[in-house]
């Protein structure tokens, strides 16, 4: 295949943007700032899911506070009545002695229940300044999200303008190579690898790898116009002063 040395020449600043459109798409899919953002999103998230859960344990100490409560109420509405009927001096001795002895009880047990409902109140107090503390975590943590978020959408905005510059541009060479010239880089290219590398001591600049000098001196043989490829991965191999030296 043939092509005029000029065409072969711009080859080697569409290769170099080729690469750079390349690094920016693989920037792009391993953002440092995405996974930056990745990361703290997934701190929030179990920040908050440990605050949800300190709710749900204050929502059962609440249902246990109001539990004593109702029985407390219980205990003196009890309370009420045996003293009521102490005081209406219409009991006979018996009845005097046992309500006597039941106001004791009722008393023990509110006293009991009085005790246990406070070591639950202090208990939700504990959890309650647990969940303002970690709470106090969340939000700075959702500042930091959106810190990410931040960065991450201003990188890929770098990024895109870049990109598109390099497209531009490469639009621009690319209007100006021979179709069939063209056709071939980007069938090379299709297979994953540079579709052409300057030649350069020896060394092909698609693969690095060294040509044999039989090879060199074969090459070094024909015309300027006529294009060379890589023995080893078949990329367009251009030309530069000094490649066979």
């Amino acid at each position: 295949m043939k092509a005029d040395v000029w065409q072969q020449h711009a080859l080697v600043e569409l290769t170099a943007l080729d690469a750079e459109i390349g690094r920016l798409d693989h920037r792009t899919k391993n953002l440092a700032e995405q996974q930056r953002l990745d990361a703290v999103a997934a701190e929030h998230e179990a920040a908050r899911d440990e605050v949800a859960v300190i709710a749900t344990s204050l929502a059962d100490l609440d249902g246990e506070v109001a539990k004593y409560e109702n029985e407390i109420a219980s205990v003196r509405q009890r309370e009420d009545k045996d003293r009521s009927m102490l005081q209406s001096g219409s009991v006979n001795a018996k009845q005097l002695t046992d309500l006597q002895h039941e106001l004791e009880t009722l008393e023990r047990r509110q006293a009991s229940l009085e005790d246990e409902q406070l070591e639950v109140m202090e208990r939700r107090e504990e959890l309650q300044d647990q969940q303002a503390v970690k709470q106090r975590g969340v939000d700075d943590l959702a500042q930091t999200v959106a810190d990410a978020r931040a960065a991450r959408d201003e990188a890929l905005v770098d990024i895109d303008v870049a990109r598109q510059k390099a497209l531009e541009r490469r639009a621009e060479i690319a209007g100006g190579i021979d179709a069939a010239l063209l056709a071939s880089y980007d069938r090379q290219r299709s297979g994953g690898g540079p579709g052409a590398g300057v030649l350069q001591a020896r060394r092909c600049g698609a693969c690095r790898i060294e040509i044999d000098r039989s090879d060199m001196a074969r090459m070094s043989a024909l015309p300027e116009d006529e294009v060379l490829r890589c023995p080893e991965c078949n990329a367009i191999l251009l030309r530069q002063p000094g490649s066979f030296a």
